[in-house]
């Protein structure tokens, strides 16, 4: 998957390479927190300076936060929907409420559909509206009919 596309030649950060035939020459970190590095991680060819998992300067920090997958039409990032209830104290009521975030998702995440479940780490600024990485992904599993998300 993770094959050179971009018109300069990219390199990952602190790896020096001085032949291009070497194998094996990987580095990759634990994001920490209880998250396990996606084997892909470790073993993968991709180049990603915002990867969580194999860049020095992307670290997790502050919120873990978790939402289904709404859209992933933009490349290497993903749309996530949060769903959530807001009570409603004169009718002592809850309403249905939603954001929507982005956040990058690593080449490592291979085959991630609007649907699934995702877990994101908070993180510093990637891009003008991107603050947040993806750690976990769970497939999505069909139920039935539309429901409300939580529940």
């Amino acid at each position: 998957m993770a094959e050179q596309t971009e018109k300069a030649f990219l390199f990952q950060e602190g790896n020096f390479k001085a032949k291009s035939n070497q194998k094996g020459n990987r580095w990759a970190k634990n994001v920490g927190l209880g998250f396990k590095t996606p084997k892909e991680a470790i073993e993968g060819t991709y180049i990603d300076k915002k990867c969580p998992f194999t860049s020095p300067t992307v670290s997790i920090r502050g919120r873990i936060l978790t939402g289904v997958v709404k859209s992933t039409k933009m490349k290497r990032t993903i749309i996530i929907r949060r769903e959530y209830l807001h009570f409603i104290k004169k009718y002592n009521r809850f309403e249905k409420r939603h954001k929507n975030l982005a956040a990058h998702i690593s080449p490592c995440f291979i085959g991630v559909t609007p649907g699934d479940v995702v877990t994101v780490g908070q993180c510093r600024p990637l891009s003008k509206t991107v603050r947040f990485n993806v750690l976990k992904v769970q497939k999505n599993v069909v139920k039935g009919a539309k429901s409300f998300a939580k529940f």
